[in-house]
């Protein structure tokens, strides 16, 4: 600590004027106020609450906290000289400081007949901090009573005193603890907020992590207890943002963990991956990754693709190209090759106002005209029945339906910061923002059972700009969610599988760079999280996502394409990666910071040509056709030394059905040309079906 009693650390939160209003005995006297000095402050790692008199002497005694093995919190009641002693010892020992900052350090201790403790300064009684990861809630006052009060209540019922905030402002303080917890109002009292009562669906196993296993480890000595402190604050901060925190906040708390486990011996720096497998995959369930064979999975050996071929993509597909495959009654009339149009070169904007619709399902791609002029009433009406649920709700209904309340918190807290810089959603008092809010909360009648988790807003944003309409844009959302739902179920099981399959494909391609991922603790691939969480929509810029996402609705040319986009991505910072020997924050840092540089066409080029490189390999592991929805099949590939079709028993995918049609193409470098040479594939491959 940097001096007696006083707490060093950053300064989130000062604030003078914050008075105690305190009385002596039960009397009719006016409270005594104490003008105070309110700091929120970050040190090592952990978030400290400080109240203290203006005019506190700051030595130790004026502190008060538990010892270690204290089970209650009490006030020291040495003489001032002994006082003065013990707690010059306590506090510069390690002990010390961590229990001043990690158990309740206020209790009031009882007087009779009006006497004052015995303190050598009467007002330093009042002192108290305390660590945020002690708090339970906060009482606000009524509003329009007088100046504005907060009340401090500790997860061990130790209510604090009141502090009362004269010069206002006490809105900034529950701002800047809004930073570090999620705080929501009490079911029983309006006036109550309690800390971390949010959506438990995608936090749920991310506190697996510090469940039993962790603490295990401190029990056998494994943890040190002060990094294990520290990464409890940092996955709090996780669990409130998942999708924005994950990769600083991912890294940082397994660093932590991985650093007490290693301990202080170099010879144990580098553990074995088994045993680090070991440790995570009991924190998180039914993640196991490269370590062990999975029974009905086959162990993937070093197999050779052979070339992978140069792929270009053509122009976007136009409204004249769209128009041409409509017949008269308004049926798309050869729908594989216009999602091969659109795979291979998107669509223009103006178009996919229409296209969109079927692309997630909304209208059937056999519906005509009239049929979906009725389909679009009927959705209609259906919508805003639902809405109309919610709308009702009066104010004493949404008091008892908590589960109303913290989605209707949530959303409107997500919606407030969701793609503010574009033109569509900026400035204050925004329709879009309106719009945003509205969808999102129609949807929880849709699926009460979700509800709203962090990360949808995200998906709906570019739905709801395109469509520029709440009916249209509300199907779509709900279409794509269907296929997205997974990602934001409490166990997360969809992101599991997701992270495991991406593990498999990601070996098959370079062994090499995955056990250089592995030896830095990487292996597990989490710094992915966030791409595959809310498909790349962060990634990329706001239009690119645009193109990348309607690529991916054409489900060309396999199944879990996005899974081949995170390896092409991931292909091209491999050189940076092993070369410049980053190791685990390096590695999350610079995934991190590759949001808004990636070219979208260069990634959709260099996915699609891996899986092509796939569809030639005449010996694919079993593990990846499942992944990639393929079977085997007689399939004809052209012979590039002969020139002759040769038939092989091979694995295939749709993407080889693919002709390019002497359309304008976009080669990898993500120029236009027109005389690079097309890949050429036989017509005799029929598009296959998942196996």
């Amino acid at each position: 600590m940097a001096a007696a009693g006083v707490v060093s650390g950053k300064i989130i939160y000062e604030q003078e004027g914050v008075y105690i209003h305190s009385s002596c005995g039960k009397t009719n006297d006016q409270d005594s106020l104490i003008s105070g000095i309110l700091r929120v402050l970050e040190k090592d790692a952990e978030v400290i609450v400080d109240w203290r008199p203006l005019d506190d002497a700051l030595d130790s005694s004026s502190i008060l906290y538990a010892g270690k093995d204290s089970s209650s919190v009490v006030e020291w009641t040495q003489p001032p000289k002994e006082r003065g002693y013990r707690g010059s010892e306590h506090l510069n020992s390690y002990e010390a400081e961590w229990d001043m900052v990690n158990t309740v350090p206020f209790k009031k201790k009882p007087h009779t007949n009006g006497d004052a403790p015995s303190h050598r300064n009467g007002k330093s009684k009042w002192s108290f901090l305390f660590s945020l990861t002690d708090l339970k809630s906060i009482k606000q006052n009524k509003e329009g009573m007088g100046w504005s009060y907060l009340v401090f209540c500790l997860k061990d019922d130790v209510v604090l005193p009141a502090l009362h905030f004269h010069q206002g402002d006490s809105k900034l303080l529950i701002d800047s603890l809004e930073k570090y917890v999620v705080l929501c109002e009490s079911p029983q009292d309006k006036r109550t907020l309690l800390v971390n009562c949010q959506n438990k669906s995608l936090s749920q196993s991310f506190e697996n992590l510090l469940d039993e296993p962790a603490y295990g480890l401190i029990q056998a000595g494994l943890l040190d207890r002060r990094k294990l402190l520290w990464a409890m604050h940092q996955w709090k901060k996780i669990k409130k943002d998942p999708y924005t925190a994950t990769m600083v906040g991912f890294s940082k708390v397994t660093n932590y963990i991985f650093d007490s486990l290693r301990g202080s011996d170099p010879s144990t720096h580098q553990r074995p991956p088994s045993e680090m497998a070991d440790f995570l995959s009991d924190a998180i369930p039914g993640l196991k990754i490269n370590q062990q064979e999975e029974p009905g999975f086959e162990v993937i050996t070093r197999i050779d693709l052979g070339e992978r071929p140069v792929v270009q993509r053509r122009e976007p597909v136009s409204l004249e190209e769209w128009t041409k495959n409509i017949d008269s009654e308004g049926r798309i009339l050869n729908v594989d090759n216009m999602k091969q149009m659109i795979f291979r070169g998107g669509l223009s904007h103006a178009l996919r106002k229409q296209a969109w619709k079927f692309l997630l399902g909304y209208f059937p791609w056999d519906s005509t005209k009239e049929e979906r002029t009725q389909l679009q009433k009927q959705k209609t009406d259906e919508y805003f029945r639902m809405k109309l649920q919610w709308k009702s709700v009066s104010e004493e209904q949404e008091k008892r339906n908590s589960r109303l309340r913290d989605y209707r918190s949530l959303i409107e807290k997500d919606v407030n910061r969701t793609d503010r810089t574009n033109k569509f959603y900026e400035g204050q008092d925004n329709p879009g923002l309106i719009l945003l809010h509205d969808i999102l909360m129609t949807y929880c009648m849709y699926d009460f059972d979700l509800g709203y988790v962090q990360g949808m807003s995200d998906l709906l944003s570019p739905l709801l700009y395109v469509m520029e309409n709440e009916v249209d844009a509300f199907w779509c959302f709900a279409s794509y969610m269907d296929q997205m739902h997974q990602n934001f179920e409490e166990q997360m099981q969809g992101m599991k599988t997701q992270l495991i399959q991406l593990s498999t494909l990601l070996r098959l391609l370079d062994s090499g760079f995955c056990s250089y991922l592995e030896s830095q603790d990487s292996g597990y691939l989490y710094f992915c999280f966030r791409w595959l969480l809310i498909r790349f929509k962060r990634e990329f810029s706001f239009l690119d996502i645009l193109r990348l996402w309607e690529v991916m609705w054409t489900e060309l040319p396999c199944k879990n394409f996005h899974l081949l986009l995170c390896c092409a991505i991931l292909e091209s910072e491999k050189q940076q990666i092993m070369e410049k020997h980053y190791g685990f924050n390096e590695i999350l840092k610079h995934i991190n910071e590759l949001s808004m540089k990636i070219d979208v066409e260069d990634v959709l080029c260099k996915a699609e040509a891996i899986s092509l490189q796939m569809v030639k390999c005449k010996e694919l592991p079993q593990a990846v056709c499942e992944i990639l929805g393929l079977q085997d099949s007689e399939v004809a590939t052209p012979d590039s030394d002969t020139g002759e079709d040769e038939s092989v028993a091979m694995t295939s995918c749709p993407a080889s059905t693919f002709q390019s049609d002497a359309l304008p193409i976009l080669a990898t470098s993500g120029a236009r040309d027109d005389n690079t040479t097309q890949i050429s594939v036989s017509p005799n491959v029929s598009r296959l079906t998942p196996a």
